[in-house]
């Protein structure tokens, strides 16, 4: 099962895992842009709010009826804003806290079941959670997003302590800059020329294909072989507040 799967790295997981012959449900809350996915990828879909307790259990209800569920992969997550501490709405981070930290928590718990179920049967299942380098560093008008991207990368730490002993792995991947249709905009408020200007001379920014490579791979890897953390990042992004505007260059030698 792949959440946020209407657009970017979400969508892109799940086309990537059902062309390596995964049985893929895809869940997000826009119905029409899931069947779009469902009719060119030939993958189940479930329209569902993740931060709405009566969907998610009505989407744990149906994945037992069709299951079993060997994989979640919570891609869904967002920002929202990108003022100072000072500034910030706390409507904003409120968003960000259900949806990436409050609602990851609700999907574990309801799935957690049926995962032990496909351990048992098949010998191991897995958990994947996309974060960010953002639940790393600290960044000027992150401060929201680095707060509730830290929170979800603690949900899964927390989460692998807890499993220990039990065949369930869990990853973490934390992308760097991600160049995706919605998130820069959504998290700019709609602000296309805004957004736009975040990649400016970036050569090479990931895209969602990139991330849902390593996603696949990571679930592809033998049963034995837990990637505890990825971090990954375009080569022109040296670290989170490190950046390269313009060509990549090789330097000469130095005597």
């Amino acid at each position: 099962m792949v959440t946020g799967a209407s657009s970017g790295i979400g969508e892109a997981t799940a086309r990537a895992l059902r062309a390596k012959g995964w049985d893929v449900v895809g869940v997000a809350r826009r119905a029409d842009r899931l069947e779009v996915l469902q009719e060119e990828a030939g993958i189940a879909a479930f329209a569902a709010d993740l931060t709405a307790q009566a969907d998610v259990d009505a989407l744990a209800a149906w994945l037992a009826e069709t299951g079993p569920v060997h994989a979640l992969v919570q891609v869904a997550g967002g920002a929202r804003g990108t003022e100072r501490v000072e500034d910030a709405y706390a409507s904003d981070w409120e968003w960000m806290f259900q949806i990436n930290v409050v609602a990851t928590q609700r999907l574990v718990a309801a799935l957690i079941p049926q995962l032990r179920a496909a351990a048992a049967s098949d010998g191991h299942a897995d958990t994947v959670f996309v974060t960010s380098t953002a639940a790393q560093t600290a960044y000027p008008g992150g401060a929201g997003y680095n707060a509730a991207k830290a929170g979800e990368a603690m949900l899964a730490h927390a989460l692998r302590l807890e499993l220990a002993g039990e065949p369930i792995r869990v990853v973490e991947v934390a992308p760097g800059m991600v160049r995706t249709e919605e998130f820069t905009m959504n998290r700019l408020g709609g602000d296309a020329d805004a957004a736009d200007a975040v990649y400016n001379g970036v050569e090479a920014p990931l895209v969602a294909a990139d991330v849902a490579d390593v996603i696949a791979y990571a679930l592809n890897a033998p049963g034995h072989v837990n990637l505890d953390l990825i971090t990954m990042r375009p080569v022109a992004q040296s670290a989170q507040h490190v950046l390269t505007r313009g060509p990549l260059r090789v330097r000469p030698e130095h005597d």
